[in-house]
């Protein structure tokens, strides 16, 4: 076991995911995959070091593979933050990553899976599968298919604002967007909304589809209540299958099981008969698996143990020597009380009494009153201070049969458990694909409920690059107000034709930075398919998110806090677009005021000429608000 690897579940934690991540340097790219073997999730993706950085940062694997001639370079751009373990660089080969897959999945070729161009990312996955067989891990028959992350298809945050905008704290107890988001039912959930928030969409169709969802789902409560009550009740489905591979799954688990097809045949129906198109087509790709839930309800206990070897497993009336088998078992203990009345008849002992020990087995008692009436055929075993123990023959042969029993139940039990297991495997492709949607529809149930208990509004995503957001608040600092204090809303425009940058100043512990954030957290949580906290929402698509917030420095690594300033800036500025969204607090603040208002104005003139995507710009430089004299796309708050 090592921490990529893990799967019992007293080494995970539930709401996240466990990744195992493979990187694969080649030049500048780097091909990147992640698998949690204890869902059967695997991605790949490819990109830029600073892409695959952001990826590491956001997915937190518990562990990282990769070439071992790498260590130096993967220190340096990755940090120590990480648990590493390094291959041979004979692994990490093109030729026999691509086999690896194809034998792995049974495919002919990776086009079904959308990854064949992806060369450096079929070569992480590749050392994914080795290492997998590396430590011992040969059945692995719940990782059914592979999905691309593409950076395209994404909100793109590095990882300085997703640190910034105090997404998920690495501290626990800590006030993050996840921790006020996070009202899922399930552990799939949980880990889903995890990634969505990432990962947020890109696509004004998606992105819509998931809003429409959720408002269909705050109108119709009934819907809403029993869907996540069937959640709640199916467990971790992703979890739960992915152990039957591993051979790790015990009887109770195997119940849970069909619990969990029990209520996706609920879900199911309610989703095909609902009247919006996204929940039919999530119904419509559930799987109930009708023969195997019939099957494991039909043969198992209704409370099984355990563990299989403690017997009493499988139910009566399935297998007709085990029945009979147990039939001698219990019945044997009546026939002993008939033996023993039938020879205290005989005998006219009247104490007599059997008993059983581990040393002789079932035996007669009889106390010193009574020894002379013992007939000669009894055999005597052993003297106490005030009875003697006999045995007789027929008392010794049922004995045998009562024991050879118990042993051939077992035998039977656990050989039927086995074929169980074994018809169980071929439905995990279907299984996991009924946990995922659960989790899709946990999420956005969970949206639904946020919505309504934080008074969140549905936001509208438009094509243009007007951001117009009216009543905006912070969703993490209202939820921890004092009883009573109402949060400050506040209106904000931005507009590259009219009012394409906002300049912010004002005091210190006046709220510049709470509605810097809440500008990026609500066009974040728009882009996840949330409502937002807000009376009225327009938000542009938004392809990047970038912020520079606060001074720290990053002393070990040899830069000052002015330098890690410059970097970050310089890194915000080489890559805009006009989507993106910006938000800058207290630029040049690391140095001397005359250098750092040289360096804020520059900025600033470089965004309006150059970029002209929107931005808002905290500063304690109350000079900067002259520059709206020059350009009429600045606005002085």
């Amino acid at each position: 076991v090592t921490p990529g690897v893990a799967t019992n579940d007293k080494l995970l934690e539930h709401n996240s995911n466990n990744f195992l991540a493979a990187l694969h340097f080649q030049e500048e790219k780097i091909g990147i995959a992640f698998l949690d073997i204890s869902t059967g999730e695997f991605f790949v993706a490819e990109g830029d070091k600073e892409y695959a950085d952001k990826l590491l940062q956001s997915l937190k694997p518990a562990e990282v593979i990769f070439q071992r001639s790498q260590q130096k370079y993967f220190k340096e751009n990755f940090g120590t933050k990480f648990f590493t373990y390094t291959l041979e660089e004979w692994i990490f080969a093109e030729a026999y990553a691509t086999e690896s897959l194809l034998k792995h999945f049974g495919t002919h070729s990776l086009k079904g899976f959308g990854i064949e161009g992806q060369q450096m990312g079929i070569i992480a996955a590749g050392a994914i599968l080795h290492y997998l067989k590396d430590t011992e891990h040969p059945n692995l028959g719940h990782i059914t298919s592979i999905q691309r992350i593409d950076r395209e298809d994404h909100l793109w945050m590095d990882r300085f604002t997703i640190r910034n905008l105090e997404l998920f704290g690495g501290t626990e107890g800590s006030n993050t967007l996840l921790k006020v988001l996070d009202n899922t039912v399930s552990a799939m959930g949980a880990r889903l909304l995890k990634r969505w928030m990432v990962l947020p969409l890109n696509n004004i169709v998606k992105i819509n589809e998931r809003l429409n969802t959720v408002e269909y789902l705050i109108k119709e409560v009934d819907l809403r209540n029993k869907i996540t009550q069937y959640i709640k009740q199916a467990g971790d489905v992703e979890r739960l299958v992915s152990k039957v591979p591993l051979k790790k799954v015990n009887p109770r688990e195997v119940l849970q099981i069909a619990k969990g097809l029990q209520q996706t045949a609920l879900i199911k129906e309610i989703c095909e008969t609902s009247s919006n198109e996204y929940l039919k087509r999530l119904g419509d790709s559930l799987n109930p698996c009708k023969y195997i839930f019939d099957k494991i309800v039909k043969e198992l206990n209704d409370n099984p143990p355990v563990a299989a070897s403690k017997g009493n497993v499988i139910a009566a009336g399935i297998h007709e020597e085990l029945d009979a088998l147990r039939k001698i078992a219990s019945g044997g203990k009546d026939y002993l009380v008939e033996i023993q009345q039938r020879e205290a008849a005989a005998t006219g002992i009247s104490s007599l009494k059997i008993s059983f020990n581990n040393v002789f087995g079932y035996y007669l008692e009889v106390t010193h009153a009574h020894k002379t009436k013992v007939p000669e055929t009894w055999i005597r075993k052993q003297t106490l201070v005030n009875a003697e123990r006999y045995i007789t023959p027929e008392l010794k042969e049922y004995e045998e049969k009562i024991v050879g029993a118990e042993d051939k139940i077992l035998a039977i039990e656990m050989q039927l458990f086995e074929e169980l297991l074994n018809e169980l495997q071929d439905y995990i492709a279907p299984m996991q694909v009924n946990g995922h949607v659960m989790a899709v529809l946990d999420c956005l149930s969970c949206f639904a409920n946020n919505a309504l208990q934080f008074k969140y509004k549905k936001p509208v995503l438009q094509d243009d690059f007007v951001l117009d957001i009216k009543d905006s608040r912070h969703p993490v600092i209202e939820r921890n107000l004092p009883v009573g204090e109402p949060y400050i809303a506040n209106d904000i425009y931005l507009d590259p034709s009219s009012q394409q940058i906002i300049i912010l100043t004002g005091p210190n512990m006046s709220g510049k930075s709470a509605i810097l954030r809440q500008t990026a957290l609500i066009t974040l949580m728009a882009h996840m398919g949330s409502f937002v906290p807000a009376s009225d929402a327009k938000i542009p698509l938004t392809d990047k998110i970038f912020t520079r917030v606060g001074a720290s420095d990053n002393l070990s690594g040899g830069e000052s806090t002015f330098m890690v300033e410059m970097n970050e800036t310089a890194s915000i500025i080489n890559n805009l677009t006009k989507r993106s969204l910006i938000l800058l607090d207290e630029i040049g603040r690391g140095t001397s005021t005359f250098d750092g208002m040289a360096l804020a104005f520059a900025i600033l003139r470089h965004l309006i000429d150059k970029n002209r995507c929107l931005t808002l710009f905290a500063t304690h430089y109350f000079e900067m608000t002259r520059l709206s004299h020059e350009y009429s796309e600045l606005a002085n708050v």
